[in-house]
């Protein structure tokens, strides 16, 4: 039996699960999907689970339930790609005809002493869960601190204020406004939103170390009973490891059908995969679709043609009431965003993604 190797069962991989068994599969093929988790976790909704706003269950998708997939758990260790073989902690290595890598991304801390050790995480759902914690215990009019004003900094503190209206929170970004990858229209109706919810801002801050209770911007301390970072991915820690092309962020370069160049039997989906856009949940749901577009192909004898991906924007939630977002070249401010990432969500939650 031969089987095609799925690699993270979060956006990207549970996609390409999903569209496989929806394919004319063949009779000799089954999907073995492996992940740490019995269960896809929401990634986007992290910030919401770290500030107590929801709980983890809400936040949980059951895999699909058909015989022709394999749903397996563990911690994979390596990938030997001369051998086909992904190698697993504590287990015999898991053979492959076919591969996606889809395990998402970590923390990146840039260097910077302390970091790692000083501050908490939203990148997985086990560390989102430990944020909460830490955030639930701090004590009233405590100082929270977010490193970094992109999207999941500016999503947790919104969330966090609603949830925790005592505390003190403040975000931390090297630039010298929030989100400066969006237009400047948003970036002013989020900051106003922030000043009329008591969050304080500091642009221009160079974060040089992290102490147990204290944030260095250069050799200024700033003192913090929790910090929170959201100051940049990568890929993960396995990804690094391949002695494989990457480009300039460490991720895999692909082809245009988003296999690797000398291993087309692997396939590189999500944060993981060189792409000519920032990661997201949309591009590796793009991605999975297009894998199995791919496979189809070749099981029909046929050569693969795919369109160019094209990601529909970018929304993105302060609180419970109001969002922003960019649709097409359109920023949208208010409570419809914040309708429309839930609308998302639903869809998400039920395998509409």
């Amino acid at each position: 039996m031969k089987q095609f190797v799925i690699l993270g069962g979060g956006y990207g991989g549970l996609t390409l699960a999903q569209e496989l068994l929806e394919k004319e599969l063949p009779n000799d093929t089954v999907i073995v999907l492996i992940d740490r988790m019995p269960f896809q976790g929401l990634k986007t909704e992290y910030y919401a689970l770290a500030a107590g706003t929801v709980s983890d269950y809400e936040l949980r998708v059951s895999y699909p339930s058909d015989p022709r997939l394999i749903v397996t758990h563990g911690e994979v260790t390596g990938i030997d790609p001369a051998t086909k073989q992904v190698l697993m902690e504590g287990r015999d290595p898991v053979q492959y005809e076919w591969l996606a890598i889809a395990l998402g991304c970590t923390d990146k801390y840039h260097g910077i002493e302390g970091a790692e050790q000083h501050s908490v995480s939203l990148q997985t759902f086990a560390a989102a869960r430990r944020t909460y914690h830490l955030l639930g215990d701090a004590k009233p009019y405590g100082q929270v601190t977010i490193v970094g004003g992109g999207l999941s900094g500016v999503e947790v503190a919104a969330e966090l204020r609603e949830s925790r209206p005592d505390l003190n929170i403040r975000i931390l970004d090297r630039g010298p406004t929030i989100l400066s990858a969006f237009p400047g229209k948003l970036q002013r109706y989020v900051s106003s939103w922030f000043e009329a919810h008591d969050v304080q801002m500091c642009g221009h801050t160079s974060i040089t170390r992290l102490e147990q209770g204290v944030v260095y911007d250069r050799e200024t301390e700033i003192a913090t009973d929790v910090t929170v970072w959201t100051a940049g991915i990568q890929p993960v820690p396995l990804v690094q490891q391949l002695q494989l092309p990457k480009d300039t962020q460490g991720r895999l370069v692909i082809n245009p059908h988003h296999q690797l160049p000398d291993y087309p039997d692997i396939f590189v989906i999500g944060d993981c995969a060189s792409l000519p856009f920032s990661p997201s949940a949309q591009a590796a749901e793009a991605q999975g679709k297009q894998v199995a577009e791919v496979m189809e192909a070749f099981w029909a004898g046929k050569a693969p043609r795919l369109g160019k991906i094209k990601l529909k924007g970018v929304l993105g939630s302060l609180g419970k009431k109001a969002g922003f977002g960019i649709m097409g070249k359109t920023p949208i401010m208010g409570y419809v965003p914040r309708v429309l990432k839930s609308g998302v969500l639903w869809m998400s939650k039920h395998h509409f993604g």
